[in-house]
């Protein structure tokens, strides 16, 4: 087609040069000379040009796909008004939605300017018919002239909003807006509560609850309570106040009167209250975050008596564990009821795993469902089910790529168990990427984190655990604090030594004898790890020999992999690098793909969260060929502004994929001659928007059996990851 249109140019090209009354005029040179300059740059445009393949952006783990609308990270704080306004705080969301206003599923907008200028959000929030009030945080930033904390100084503060999410200032507020009360400048705000005129404000650390009016916002009394955390009111004007676990003393909810006074009544059989509320039924929701995983109501008329539970008991842990259903709640944080009485739920997961928000009827029934749930998060595909089963760190989704973008995810499971598995690695470290392997057919999850300093290897019985993922085996480079190793995981060797663990008796546990320990040291600088289809680990480190390979030595009597540095292979760093950063290598092909800095483009500075400055291609890796089938130069920094990087790569079929980390733009090479083909940008499915790539596995691509691609990229900014869909 290229060369018909340029054959057709040329040819009205001569015949208009050849017409003889053009051939007279002025105007006719001219236009001769505009249809010159047009075909030549229209001859080069298209041989320069590579030929692009149409694709689609979706996105999978948020309700919403950005703009304006998106459901915020982690909810920590909830409260439910009389009409069904849900309003909540988190301690951190990246879009800047720490504090969030929902009502019939969606998203009514945030309360404004609680991101970013030092300020945070908090674990607490409540409201009245006027007023919104907020726990939060405001760090220094220099602006003492501006009403900002002195230099490490930090105010922990009650913001006051109208109910529209607008800052609402009062005399004496502080702030550059004069909507903040400063309750503490050591510790958080834990609780709050209105009743009529009256703000109750708890700061556990503090052993302390502050009355405020909700209209001047000073202080009218306060009284000491031993770690007071949420509060809730009855309708005798009573208080309800968890008190935090402190020590050898359980957690229990006390009760108070309003002035202060200690009431006889208290509920101690709660092993884990995290959320209070009164229903319209004047009777106490508690929300039981142990392994019971429910609401449990009580009856507060006279000596407090539970009279019912709201959930199942066991929450997503019950049946088939790990798998999502409407009444199996998991990291409950949240709990209220409306004027109606319909009941209100969220789970957060463990360890911050995201946002789970729902409606429902009093007879149970689900009205309504928002998610959150990624946050530096990336995905991977279950090769076996040729991109239909899809995993995050924590979660597990079914695909269905018929239905609309946005639409053909379906959250099927959570794989995290922290009752069972309680030194699971992703309950004490901060994972953010999977690479999903099938080893003898089995099914293994693998997670690398944002600093690449660790490997953790999960796997999968339904037969025993459902859908959860079981603590399997991990690699780890120890790291010396004050002289000595961390307090997590137990029995881990006490020398600075790289050491492998495997669960070899299956308890999911770090036991004394399931290390195996390097007898030398090793270079400390990891610059990348990678699976391969094998099962087989690799390993670059940043230095000269800096290639490390773990080849796969079967699976043991519990279904672990085994690695062993005994069986560990090294081998040099091919010498055109500097600092190699990434590997991926595919046996069946015998193809190694490397990249960092190189002698032509060495990095300005450290910047040791890149992929570097060139992808390389080696063919025969195996049999020693260390001349390059192709290098390709990739977007890496010049200036020293950092302001263009390529935060990660992935290969997949016929293309190596790479992705910026402030414009996230993918950039598409063919894999046979390193040459850029295409690049793709969020597209309008996501409003065209994405937050900057933070971790160094924050693209995974997948070639699906019709040729079709998927390209998975972390996406902080609106708490989703984004999938885009390329045609072969």
């Amino acid at each position: 087609m290229k060369n018909r249109l340029i054959s057709k140019l040329v040819k009205f090209y001569e015949k208009l040069r050849n017409n003889g009354h053009l051939r007279r005029g002025k105007t006719a040179k001219f236009v001769l000379v505009v249809i010159a300059v047009i075909t030549i740059a229209l001859y080069f445009a298209m041989r320069s040009a590579p030929a692009t393949n149409a694709y689609t952006t979706s996105w999978i783990g948020n309700t919403y796909g950005g703009g304006s609308k998106w459901v915020q990270n982690y909810v920590e704080g909830m409260y439910v008004g009389p009409d069904g306004t849900v309003y909540t705080n988190s301690t951190w969301d990246e879009a800047g939605r720490e504090a969030g206003i929902y009502k019939d599923g969606d998203v009514l907008g945030p309360e404004s300017d609680l991101h970013g200028w030092s300020r945070g959000g908090g674990k607490a929030i409540t409201a009245n018919s006027k007023y919104i009030y907020l726990a939060m945080v405001q760090g220094s930033m220099g602006k003492i002239n501006e009403d900002y904390p002195p230099e490490k100084t930090s105010w922990y503060c009650v913001r006051r909003y109208n109910l529209s999410g607008k800052p609402a200032g009062f005399p004496g507020g502080r702030g550059y807006d004069k909507s903040m009360l400063i309750v503490s400048t050591k510790n958080p705000v834990t609780g709050l509560a209105t009743v009529g005129n009256q703000l109750y404000v708890s700061i556990a650390k503090a052993n302390r609850i502050s009355v405020y009016n909700t209209e001047t916002m000073g202080e009218v009394r306060n009284f000491s309570v031993s770690s007071p955390g949420q509060i809730t009111i009855d309708k005798q004007e009573n208080l309800w106040i968890i008190q935090g676990k402190n020590g050898s003393t359980p957690a229990q909810i006390l009760h108070y009167s309003a002035e202060g006074k200690r009431l006889p009544k208290v509920i101690a059989d709660v092993v884990d209250p995290s959320a209070i509320a009164i229903d319209n039924q004047g009777r106490l929701l508690v929300a039981e975050n142990g392994p019971r995983q429910q609401v449990l109501i009580y009856n507060i008329a006279g000596k407090p008596k539970q009279v019912g539970t709201f959930g199942i008991e066991r929450g997503i842990f019950a049946g088939v564990p790990g798998e999502v259903g409407d009444l199996k709640f998991y990291g409950i944080s949240g709990v209220g009821t409306d004027a109606a009485g319909n009941i209100y739920v969220n789970s957060n997961g463990f360890h911050n795993a995201g946002t789970d928000l729902r409606k429902f009827l009093p007879s149970g029934k689900l009205q309504w469902r928002l998610l959150g749930l990624h946050f530096v998060d990336n995905a991977d595909t279950d090769p076996q089910s040729d991109g239909v089963d899809v995993y995050t760190k924590h979660e597990y989704f079914d695909m269905d790529y018929k239905k609309a973008p946005g639409k053909q995810w379906n959250y099927k499971a959570y794989t995290l168990n922290p009752f069972k598995y309680p030194q699971d690695p992703r309950l004490h470290t901060s994972p953010t990427s999977v690479f999903f392997r099938r080893i003898q057919g089995k099914p293994f999850m693998y997670l690398i984190d944002m600093y690449e300093s660790f490997m953790q290897i999960y796997r999968f019985n339904p037969t025993t655990d459902g859908k959860v993922a079981i603590p399997s085996a991990m690699f780890f480079g120890t790291v010396l604090k004050d002289g000595k190793v961390g307090s997590w995981p137990p029995n881990q060797p006490q020398e600075q030594k790289d050491w492998i663990w495997r669960d070899s008796n299956g308890n999911g546990a770090f036991d004394k004898d399931e290390y195996n320990i390097r007898d030398t040291d090793d270079y400390p600088y990891v610059g990348g790890w990678w699976v391969d289809s094998k099962g087989d680990v690799w390993k670059t480190l940043r230095t000269e020999e800096g290639i490390r390979h773990f080849p796969l030595q079967g699976l043991d009597a519990k279904g672990n992999p085994i690695y062993s540095y005994s069986s560990m292979k090294k081998d040099k760093t091919p010498s055109l690098f500097t600092d190699v950063r990434r590997i991926e290598y595919f046996p069946e092909t015998d193809t190694m793909y490397l990249s960092g800095f190189t002698k032509e483009h060495p990095a300005v500075e450290d910047d040791s969260g890149v992929v570097g400055s060139e992808i390389v291609r080696y063919d025969n890796w195996s049999r020693g060929n260390r001349t390059p089938r192709w290098r390709t130069v990739i977007p890496h920094d010049t200036t020293g502004k950092r302001e263009v990087l390529t935060a990660a790569m992935s290969v997949a079929g016929d293309y190596v994929f790479a992705v910026t980390v402030k414009t996230s733009e993918v950039h598409v090479y063919n894999a046979a001659t390193g040459k850029q083909v295409q690049k793709l940008k969020p597209g309008p499915e996501v409003a065209g928007e994405s937050g900057w790539i933070d971790i160094p596995y924050g693209i995974r691509a997948f070639r699906r059996s019709n040729g079709e691609y998927l390209v998975f990229v972390e996406e902080d900014w609106k708490g989703k990851v984004i999938v885009y869909r390329l045609p072969r």
